[in-house]
């Protein structure tokens, strides 16, 4: 199993990783900024704010990438955005004047990625700087974002609603203990997983074996009880990960979930984080 440790450092504005934008945006909830045309069209200062942005592609010379899963960006208050490219994790000052965003000087996580998803980065370092264009077109969770560059290149985006605790398929991605996080074991990826009911039951996979027991939820809290599950024999990683989320799920845990990722942890700092299928899947 690989023990990922995070390391930030600060980029250049060249190599910043910068997706969106938060500034003076005048106005609020759905409609702000319309063009009133009924086409849902926003001409001047588009609604960015408060909204979880999933990175759909990138076109640079006329050649469109389709985004690692999981990249995103976070757009919050005080001129920041924060985000992942569908590994490192990164954070941006940024402004809004009316439809143009700057992009500043921003931080970037640097653990090793995939070839596929390294290139991906890469060339969102390489467009993505200075002044872009942003357009946004539909409403509430059907919104799309788009952010051009005054060479023609472009980043497009769209909105997603967060998860529900209760009645999500949440996929099991990683393990962590205190502060370190660690990936699961070889040979398990996509095998775990678990469903909270609002019954206060819980059911699913630990990598092999199959389980239901009681989860009682009060707040950031879920209380476990007994859990019975099959008892087949399975591979040693397998087993490895079985073991790991039943120490996590004993007792009293805390939860948190920021947009569709669920982060357990345990009362001894055991946990494991999972995260939900994209919306309407």
């Amino acid at each position: 199993m690989r023990t990922q440790r995070m390391h930030v450092s600060v980029l250049a504005l060249v190599t910043t990783f910068t997706l969106a934008a938060c500034g003076s945006e005048s106005g609020s909830g759905a409609g702000s900024g319309d063009s009133g045309d009924g086409s849902g069209t926003v001409r001047t200062e588009p609604a960015l704010t408060g909204v979880h942005w999933n990175v759909s592609s990138l076109t640079v010379g006329g050649k469109k990438r389709t985004a690692p899963a999981g990249a995103h960006v976070e757009i919050g208050p005080g001129g920041k955005a924060t985000g992942s490219l569908g590994c490192n994790r990164f954070t941006a000052d940024v402004r809004v004047d009316g439809s143009a965003v700057t992009v500043g000087q921003g931080t970037t996580t640097e653990m090793a990625c995939a070839d596929d998803v390294q290139e991906f980065e890469d060339a969102m370092g390489r467009a993505f700087r200075g002044t872009l264009e942003a357009s946004v077109t539909g409403r509430g969770d059907a919104r799309t974002l788009t952010l051009k560059t005054a060479q023609g290149d472009s980043i497009a985006l769209h909105s997603e609603p967060p998860a529900a605790l209760t009645g999500t398929a949440w996929k099991v991605s990683g393990l962590h203990t205190g502060a370190v996080a660690s990936s699961l074991p070889e040979g398990t990826k996509d095998e775990a997983r678990l469903t909270f009911g609002k019954d206060g039951t819980v059911e699913g996979n630990l990598g092999c074996n199959s389980f239901h027991g009681e989860a009682a939820v009060a707040g950031s809290t879920i209380t476990f009880g007994p859990l019975a599950s099959t008892r087949k024999m399975c591979p040693g990683g397998a087993m490895e990960l079985e073991r790991a989320l039943l120490g996590a799920m004993k007792g009293e845990t805390t939860y948190t979930i920021a947009h569709r990722t669920l982060s357990l942890t345990a009362k001894g700092g055991e946990g494991f984080d999972a995260t939900a299928p994209p919306a309407g899947h």
